[in-house]
Parts: structure tokens; C-alpha cells; sequence
């Protein structure tokens, strides 16, 4: 039986029903919710939810997107991101306020039968340093390759929690060596952030939104603008800054 936190209705932003896309507080709101559709991507595979008992589309849909690819480790052949489409709604105009037309989302760890090796495995490399060596990573890496030319860096976000994080950055540095600057939003990455001020580039840090905890990115607009809206009902899928499936 699926969890409340899984179910976008119970646990997700509902309260932005209007999207501004120049407030940064709702662009971190809905990178963390995309992120969270990875999360139920993977455990809607696990668990055989396809057609109308999937969980996941409402994650990206009820902000416009649509999943475009499902990215999938060649080991253990779970999915571990997912590339979604920004479809403009012909009622407003969204170009003035310039949303993504594509973004990269990794997931992190997921302690289930299906997947908790290989992500160990992953973790374990996050802390080694080496990375960038498992399959998982130059999956990634190409893929957000093949958006870049498709589409220019500037029209892409790269976002992940955990160890879909430490992947986000990764291929965002990876870009910036060829001279292209993706905008970028970590949740909870298994680094201090202080490696992230380490970054001699200026322009590679302003395009890093970095959030220590992913709860902060979920309730923020709750704060600000609804204040009616207990903090705890926004993104309570987020305990701790743990998403779903952890």
C-alpha cells in the first residue's frame, strides 16, 4: 500500500497553483518536487504501479512537465533519473518569466531490496572520490550532453538530492570545463557546503542554488507567501530532509 508521502496530493506543493518562475522559492519548490518524481518513478517500478495506480506523473505534471526519459543504471537497472519537458501553457506568458525547458533530475539513495547495493556502492565512490568512474555517472553525463546540444545550457536545470546531488554537480562541473554554466539545485548532498565555496569559479557557484536541507526548499514559499499553510504540511514527504523511498 502506498504512503501518503508518495502520493503528490497529500505531500506535495499544492499551494502553488500559480507558478512564478522569477521567485526562487517556488524554482526550488519545483526542482525538489521533480526530484521526488524520480523517487516515484523507482518505487512505482518496484512495485508494479503502472497506467492510473502510478504515483509519480502528478509530481511533474501539475507544474507543466512532462517525462521525456527515464535514465537507467546499467547494473541494477533501476531507474536513478528522469528527463522532464516544460510544456508552456497557452494562458500566460512564461517566456517573460523564463522557466526551464528541460530539466535533469537524479534521485538519491533507495534502501529497497531492488536498489540499496548498487546505491552503497555509489555512495561509497561519492566519498572516494570516483564517481565519476561508475556507469551511472557517464549515463547521466551523456544525457545531460544530449540536452545541452539540443536545447543550449541555459534553458536546462540540473537538480538531485543525495547522492543524485553529488551526480548533479559532478556533470554541472563537468560543463563548465567546455564553457557551458547549467543552472543547478542541490538537496542534502553527502558533501559539506563548504566545498561548494571551495569553487574558484564565480559564475559555476551563482548557478549552484545549494540547500542544506531539502525541507527549507519545500516550505519556503509556504513562509512567505501563504502563512495560513502550516509549515509541516509542505513537503511532508521530507522528514529530516529524508525523501519517500530512504
Amino acid at each position: 500500500m502506498a504512503s501518503e508521502r508518495e502520493i503528490f496530493s497529500f505531500s506535495g506543493p499544492v499551494y502553488l497553483t500559480v507558478h512564478d518562475w522569477r521567485n526562487p522559492h517556488h524554482r526550488r519548490s519545483v526542482a525538489a518536487s521533480l526530484v521526488q518524481g524520480v523517487y516515484i518513478l523507482e518505487c512505482d517500478r518496484q512495485q508494479n504501479r503502472q497506467g492510473h495506480q502510478a504515483l509519480a506523473p502528478p509530481w511533474w505534471s501539475f507544474f507543466h512537465f512532462q517525462l521525456i526519459r527515464e535514465l537507467v543504471d546499467d547494473v541494477d537497472h533501476s531507474i536513478f533519473g528522469a528527463i522532464y519537458k516544460f510544456k508552456f501553457p497557452p494562458y500566460c506568458n512564461y517566456f517573460v518569466q523564463n522557466p526551464p525547458r528541460y530539466v535533469v533530475a537524479f534521485r538519491g539513495t533507495i534502501m529497497k531490496p531492488d536498489t540499496w547495493l548498487q546505491d552503497l556502492k555509489l555512495d561509497r565512490k561519492v566519498i572516494q572520490n570516483s564517481l565519476q568512474q561508475s556507469t551511472r555517472f557517464q549515463v547521466a553525463m551523456q544525457a545531460v550532453q544530449d540536452m545541452v546540444a539540443i536545447a543550449e545550457a541555459a534553458n536546462i536545470w540540473l537538480t538531485g538530492h543525495s547522492l543524485g546531488s553529488a551526480i548533479a554537480l559532478l556533470a554541472g562541473k563537468n560543463m563548465v570545463k567546455i564553457g557551458c554554466f547549467v543552472e543547478t539545485y542541490l538537496f542534502n548532498p553527502p558533501f559539506p557546503s563548504a566545498l561548494i565555496e571551495e569553487i574558484k569559479n564565480e559564475k559555476l557557484k551563482h548557478r549552484i542554488r545549494f540547500t542544506n536541507n531539502v525541507v527549507t526548499a519545500g516550505i519556503a514559499v509556504a513562509v512567505n507567501c501563504h502563512h495560513q499553510i502550516k509549515k509541516m504540511t509542505c513537503f511532508r514527504y521530507y522528514q529530516a530532509g529524508s525523501p519517500t523511498c530512504l
